[in-house]
């Protein structure tokens, strides 16, 4: 049975390839965790847009394997006062069209990064201006100090401060860009993007990468295939016959109940590429009834087991962990909260959910199909909340059109939404500034637009902390903030790992982003 599966997905997508295009000498092809539609990497804190926009453009810093912040298109100095950040960029930057990058790229591309991103828009609150001095050099002049200046820019995860050409970085951070042109590694082939089928780049034979061996998303990103195809295959036992049939090279996230499968092929590799895993979390909409009232938002807490979820979604307990804590258990800051979201207390949800005045109005959760690391959630939400009295509309669809409706702040009868699930690798999650779902910035907040100004001031004493001990107890108070309010539901973490041919290609470097410069076709 196994086996005609096998052949029908060699024929399925053997055809496919055969129909494709300009095969260059070398090609990768990938399976990537879902299907790219969009493609503004600053519009939309997607991680299958982060990864293209790794494809495609540069930053200006970099993280490394250690989580120290590099030179990446730019070297830095700073003042003695700490006020005035320069920063230099380096000899060959060149678009993909040919011309050379400048300051006055980097100038608007920052600042509509900074409208959009959590961390982005704390730094921002204390810059004074910013300004393109020369061709090659750009000041960032502060108000005051400020703690998190090379953390900010250097963002290794969504949303990445990615660098633009001027005219693309001008378009309004609310609208997506039209033009698609990086200086990165790779070059986006538009004229072959057909979504729901495959994405396809092609090496940026004039990218001059940095001389020091790569690290993490930091050093030489150097690309060492001519062409990579993402392939859109939604449906995981048909990725992994494609993989064990030969006719992929990788996926970059099959779902852990294939693993015995694909461990029976000895020229298969499970690669943890993600060491510090990933937090699942669900995101509530403060906008519109009920979960505008805190009470209501709270019953959702109550009502949760994490391990009803996990066991769902990831299946392997060797690979996840309930954890509570919103800073991410085993960093720093994580804090826990004893049984809360671990052991649900149903009659204290039911009680919550009763004086918030929820009217029986169903609740919207988009459930996204096709996305291997939540495409089990929302059906678990919907028996849990059931339990405690909520009724529950899942409306299925792909994880683009979540990501499109997401946005929408209309009322959930009109195409808005009440709740959805995603996740955010750990590097995203483990401090109140980098940590997208702690903002408590209203219209600036992330989606589900929670308006906290306690939780804002809580955040920038975070920012403005020098002394450990001080962010410590900051980071505690800002947990205490999230979990009284019941700003996002805490799912649990998780360890990502991907599956290659490694007979026919290597060089995955780890890193909290799947990235495709130093893998080598064998």
């Amino acid at each position: 049975m196994f086996g005609k599966r096998i052949a029908l997905a060699a024929g399925l997508i053997g055809l496919s390839l055969l129909g494709s295009t300009a095969q260059a000498q070398t090609t990768l092809r990938v399976v990537a965790h879902s299907d790219l539609k969009v493609l503004d990497p600053i519009w939309t804190t997607a991680y299958i847009t982060r990864n293209h926009g790794y494809l495609v453009y540069d930053t200006l810093l970099a993280q490394d394997s250690d989580l120290r912040i590099r030179p990446q298109m730019a070297d830095w100095k700073v003042s003695a006062d700490k006020l005035v950040w320069t920063f230099t960029l380096r000899d060959g930057l060149e678009w993909h069209d040919g011309q050379p990058v400048t300051s006055e790229d980097v100038v608007p591309s920052l600042k509509r990064w900074a409208e959009r991103d959590g961390m982005g828009q704390q730094l921002w609150q204390f810059v004074k201006e910013i300004k393109a001095v020369d061709p090659r050099t750009v000041e960032l002049v502060l108000k005051e100090p400020y703690g998190l200046v090379l953390e900010s820019l250097g963002k290794p995860s969504s949303t990445v401060p990615f660098i633009m050409p001027k005219r693309v970085a001008e378009t309004p951070s609310n609208q997506q860009i039209k033009e698609f042109v990086g200086s990165g590694p790779f070059i986006l082939k538009l004229d072959e993007w057909k979504p729901g089928d495959k994405v396809v780049y092609v090496k940026n034979p004039k990218y001059k990468p940095r001389a020091e061996p790569p690290s993490g998303l930091a050093g030489g990103k150097v690309a060492k295939v001519d062409r990579i195809e993402w392939l859109s295959i939604p449906d995981p036992l048909t990725a992994a016959n494609a993989l064990l049939a030969g006719e992929i090279d990788m996926i970059e996230l099959p779902p852990p109940d294939l693993f015995p499968v694909l461990k029976e092929d000895k020229n298969i590799e499970l690669y943890g590429w993600n060491a510090l895993g990933s937090q699942i979390i669900a995101r509530m909409n403060h906008l519109h009834a009920p979960f505008n009232n805190v009470k209501a938002r709270q019953a959702v807490l109550y009502a949760t087991a994490q391990e009803d979820y996990l066991k769902a979604q990831v299946g392997d307990e060797a690979i996840y962990s309930t954890c509570n804590a919103p800073l991410v258990c085993g960093t720093p800051n994580g804090k826990t909260y004893g049984d809360l979201l671990i052991k649900p207390d149903l009659d204290k949800a039911r009680q919550l959910l009763k004086e918030s005045g929820y009217d029986g109005t169903p609740i919207v959760i988009l459930h996204a199909t096709d996305l291997q690391s939540s495409n089990r959630l929302p059906q678990v939400a919907k028996a849990q909340l059931e339990k405690v009295g909520f009724k529950v509309d899942m409306q299925s669809m792909d994880w683009q059109s979540v990501v499109s409706r997401r946005a929408k702040k209309d009322p959930p009868a009109q195409g808005g939404w009440h709740m959805f699930f995603t996740t955010s690798v750990a590097v995203d999650s483990a401090n109140p500034v980098a940590n997208i779902f702690t903002s408590g910035g209203c219209e600036k907040a992330w989606f589900g637009w929670p308006c906290d100004e306690a939780l804002e001031k809580l955040r920038i004493a975070y920012a403005r902390a020098t002394d450990d001990a001080e962010k410590k107890a900051l980071a505690d108070k800002v947990q205490d903030r999230i979990m009284e309010q019941a700003h996002y539901l805490v799912v649990g973490q998780y360890k990502a790992f991907g599956a290659y041919r490694k007979e026919r290609m290597q060089g995955w470097l780890p890193g909290p982003a799947a990235v495709f410069w130093n893998i080598s076709k064998k």
